[in-house]
């Protein structure tokens, strides 16, 4: 006999979420509720195809105008280093489990390449949650703490403890 267990949302998220069935408005919604309760200075979400190793970012939150914006409005070729320089895009792409970065200047090589994500993002702490699908990498969620804009990799790791 299979149990069925209904799940609730609790309110703080449902009332937010628009009625209407556009999805953009629903992701837009949520990255915003992301960032604001995990008290990031940017969330994005990158989207790819699988197939043809194309992507961009499609929906980007910041707190304040002064943290960069990393929209793109053309799907572009993944480069083909991309797996050997950045540990955490190898490991998305391998359907391994999600990770959290408590801070990159003290994060292992192995899973942050810490000059990287620097020099191309500037993050301090993030979570890079992989979107697989049948074992394929369709995007990345990225709630972000930046060097010079954040709160610190302390706030961001209490946020998601809770």
């Amino acid at each position: 006999m299979t149990e069925q267990v209904q799940f609730q949302l609790p309110t703080s998220i449902t009332d937010r979420f628009p009625t209407a069935d556009d999805p953009g408005t629903s992701i837009n919604t949520l990255i915003t509720f992301l960032g604001e309760v995990l008290h990031c200075d940017r969330c994005f979400l990158y989207l790819r195809n699988p197939s043809s190793s194309m992507g961009k970012v499609t929906h980007c939150w910041r707190r304040s105008p002064q943290v960069p914006n990393l929209l793109d409005p053309d799907w572009k070729p993944e480069p083909k280093s991309l797996p050997d320089e950045d540990p955490l895009f190898a490991a998305a792409l391998n359907a391994e489990p999600s990770i959290f970065v408590e801070d990159v200047e003290t994060a292992n090589p192995s899973v942050v390449n810490r000059e990287f994500e620097q020099t191309n993002f500037g993050h301090r702490a993030l979570v890079h949650a992989h979107l697989i699908e049948n074992g394929q990498l369709w995007g990345v969620l990225q709630p972000c703490v930046l060097v010079s804009h954040g709160f610190g990799p302390i706030v961001i790791a209490r946020s998601f403890a809770r």
